[in-house]
């Protein structure tokens, strides 16, 4: 699996295959959204958005594949119940610890082998420290670590069930990435540690537990790893979120007093998730703004659309909060891609 950063040119046409990773995203989105309403679980998000993530970043699946994720899911529940259960009343041993862990996780996304591994992971860590992080009875440790677990059982269930219905017609070519001198190995992990764990102190500053959006959309800026990617990926994550917020409400407004029924909001939820999974095919399935809308309709459906709520309030503040967290970030990113780039040991070099 390649890094968002590669260049890719636009698809003029959808093969066989692209159609099949389009209908195993769709349906492998609605199944988690409709299972954990059904079963009436906490985080919904984990749920709806964890699929997508793997069916959406992953072509195809192999024992590699799954022992990158199943590594991550361990990860992350073994750091947010030990890390943050044991020193998270402690900010400047807690921030250390952070610092460290954001660290191997961007090492190893720059590597590329393990490209899957950091980033999910990455994804995982960040928006459970961030939930973990309030006191009960907003949350609960325990909970959030079992949710994880269930969560990460469920979406290797529900991936392998998609690859079984609707498998590849043909045989796919493994993507490559190119070596990386070490100077952008260095460039690459500093750069995104750091403006990874100045995002984590913000949101560890202020009362924003419904920012789980603008707190995501600060990571997965940072996925190209360096400057001139990110600016790239900060507008195509607002534009997803724009987008996918915008078509969560025209839901909400096309249902109006039936939004509380399950098979209407799950064929409405099918019926867009099916499109973004096309656009984010014609991207080259890349982490686009077609991937960013996805996600923003697993996040407000799976987190925030209750018999007792509605998305209006959630959708519009989703946006706002997320533009300001994306330029916030590339400013950030900016700031230490010109840092590094006075030091030779850690330039970053154009090919």
């Amino acid at each position: 699996m390649s890094s968002p950063a590669s260049v890719t040119h636009p698809k003029l046409q959808l093969s066989s295959n692209d159609v099949r990773q389009c209908l195993r995203i769709a349906f492998g989105g609605t199944l988690g959204f409709v299972v954990c309403k059904l079963m009436d679980w906490n985080y919904g998000t984990f749920f709806a958005v964890n699929p997508m993530l793997l069916l959406g970043l992953v072509p195809v699946l192999n024992a590699h594949v799954v022992r990158q994720f199943i590594a991550g899911i361990l990860f992350v529940s073994v750091s947010v119940l030990l890390v943050q259960g044991l020193f998270g009343d402690k900010p400047g041993l807690m921030t250390l610890l952070v610092v460290l862990q954001f660290g191997f996780l961007f090492r190893c996304m720059t590597q590329g082998v393990y490209f899957l591994f950091g980033a999910t992971t990455l994804v995982g860590l960040s928006m459970q420290l961030h939930f973990a992080s309030y006191p009960a009875p907003l949350t609960h440790v325990g909970d959030i670590v079992m949710s994880n677990l269930v969560a990460g059982i469920f979406t290797l269930l529900v991936t392998f069930l998609m690859y079984t219905l609707f498998p590849d017609t043909s045989a796919r070519a493994a993507r490559q990435m190119p070596a990386k001198p070490l100077s952008n190995q260095r460039h690459e992990v500093i750069l995104a540690t750091t403006v990874a764990t100045l995002s984590f102190l913000v949101f560890q500053s202020f009362d924003l537990i419904d920012s789980l959006s603008a707190q995501v959309a600060s990571v997965l800026v940072l996925f190209p790893l360096n400057w001139h990617g990110a600016g790239k990926a900060g507008w195509n994550r607002a534009i997803g979120t724009l987008v996918g917020c915008n078509v969560g409400l025209a839901i909400q407004l096309l249902l109006y007093s039936h939004s509380n029924i399950l098979l209407f909001v799950t064929l409405a939820m099918w019926i867009s998730i099916m499109l973004f999974a096309r656009h984010h095919m014609f991207e080259g399935g890349q982490s686009g703004a077609g991937f960013g809308a996805m996600t923003t309709m697993g996040i407000l459906f799976g987190q925030y659309l209750t018999p007792q709520s509605d998305l209006v309030y959630s959708a519009l503040y989703r946006f706002s909060s997320v533009a300001i967290s994306v330029v916030c970030t590339l400013i950030a990113v900016y700031l230490m891609h010109q840092l590094l780039n006075r030091f030779a040991a850690t330039r970053l070099q154009l090919s």
